[in-house]
């Protein structure tokens, strides 16, 4: 969790919304998945600009990115404390915008089914997020970003136990983004799950299974066909045994 998401969002309204100084030419998006190039915000010398990233967090410290696991998810409860993610937290907190994410659940009979979350008042997701830019022994360099995660709150738990955590407000997002004057241990508790009835959610097709899958049909609503229940087992004769009563 949060492994797959949609970002629909024009880029003249994202420069518009998030208050960004620059515009980046992003397509609509409905199936974006790890390593992929994502649509990232943060401020560097006090210019809020986006940016596109690897979304697969590699830190500043690593040799060799192709060595090193991939990070798509910081927990919050321990992302000040993880090598990976507690410098992030102090000189590299993003937002990534969302249009909407996917989260499978696992039913009784243990099949993964999709379901497609929003906000319920349609607004776009400012999604949490850790980056990082990594430089290499021939001055290469890759921006890359990871989402981070909360408990589900309880309405979101009937899908799965995390959720991201989301910025609603355009102080918290300042805030967020505020690595001068805003210390890590203060970011770290803006991470919080969110009241239930914030965001609703529908199933959708599992052909967002496959990252080849890309287009708006993938957040029409469907029907998850659910298993059936086993049939009834034969009651037994009365008298058990299988022999036939005499008296």
């Amino acid at each position: 969790m949060c492994g797959r998401y949609a970002a629909t969002l024009p880029p003249e309204m994202m420069a518009e919304l998030f208050k960004l100084l620059n515009s980046i030419d992003m397509v609509p998006r409905y199936n974006i998945a790890p390593t992929q190039p994502i649509a990232a915000i943060w401020e560097e010398g006090g210019r809020r600009e986006g940016h596109f990233a690897r979304w697969g967090l590699v830190p500043r410290w690593v040799k060799d990115p192709r060595e090193f696991p991939l990070l798509i998810n910081a927990r919050a409860e321990t992302m000040a404390d993880k090598p990976a993610f507690r410098d992030a937290l102090k000189h590299g907190r993003c937002i990534i915008p969302a249009s909407g994410y996917y989260e499978w659940h696992t039913g009784p009979d243990k099949k993964k089914r999709p379901y497609y979350i929003t906000r319920a008042d349609g607004q776009p997701m400012a999604l949490a997020g850790l980056y990082a830019t990594w430089s290499g022994p021939e001055g290469e360099e890759i921006d890359s970003a990871a989402t981070i995660t909360v408990a589900a709150n309880r309405q979101l738990a009937e899908i799965h136990d995390r959720m991201p955590a989301i910025m609603m407000s355009d102080a918290e997002i300042d805030a967020w983004l505020n690595v001068r004057d805003v210390r890590a241990p203060e970011a770290a508790q803006m991470a919080l799950p969110l009241e239930d009835g914030v965001l609703k959610f529908h199933p959708v097709s599992t052909r967002v299974n496959s990252a080849r899958d890309d287009d708006p049909g993938l957040i029409e609503p469907v029907i998850h066909e659910l298993p059936e229940p086993p049939p009834a087992r034969p009651k037994k004769a009365a008298g058990g045994g299988g022999q036939m009563d005499l008296f």
